[in-house]
């Protein structure tokens, strides 16, 4: 029985990207924004407790040479960004051994939420406190999103409260459908 794939039939080296959400809704007017940023390089660096090989504590966020790196657990840090940038990064940081390095773009997908009105929008969604003094810009938690277990990143943008989701692809559509229910509420509502 034969059950090698023939060489040439697929490239493992670089998959075509394709992101979990196949339906994307506008926002309503005055609502925060909510767009699909799954095509953001994803990866995953594992190290000891303790570690830092990044420079990056547990439960921040900071952006370096235009890679958000993200401590989103005691050993595990997310490097987010565009693939050259990323791998500039890797390729400049000197890491030991017992380092891991893998490509999760794929496996994870990556929302932006993003506007005055985002915090009470998730807040509905989900249990954390997203006020500005426990969930400041740079912060990270995970939680469950609409009973979907993410990673939460506060990343604001042009002084705009923004949050990244990152969840497993396969939640995609729905995690979006119900994160844009969420925001509706919101629309034209002045902060």
């Amino acid at each position: 029985m034969h059950t090698s794939i023939p060489r040439g039939c697929v490239s493992v080296a670089e998959p075509e990207f394709r992101s979990s959400i196949t339906t994307l809704a506008a926002a309503p007017l005055g609502a925060p924004a909510l767009t699909d940023e799954s095509s953001l390089t994803k990866v995953s660096v594992r190290a000891q407790v303790g570690a830092s090989p990044l420079g990056v504590d547990f439960t921040r966020a900071t952006r370096r040479d235009g890679v958000l790196i993200v401590g989103i657990r005691p050993d595990e840090w997310l490097l987010l960004g565009n693939a050259n940038e990323v791998e500039t990064l890797l390729a400049t940081t000197e890491f030991d051994a017992s380092v891991s390095r893998i490509d999760i773009t794929h496996s994870r997908l990556c929302l932006r939420l993003t506007g005055v009105r985002s915090a009470s929008a998730l807040e509905k969604v989900c249990s954390l406190d997203f006020d500005d003094m426990m969930f400041p810009d740079g912060a990270t938690g995970s939680a469950s999103v609409a009973k979907v277990s993410s990673d939460l990143i506060r990343d604001d943008v042009n002084d705009e409260p923004s949050y990244l989701l990152l969840a497993d692809r396969s939640f995609g559509q729905y995690l979006y459908d119900a994160i844009h229910d969420a925001t509706a509420e919101f629309a034209n509502i002045s902060s």
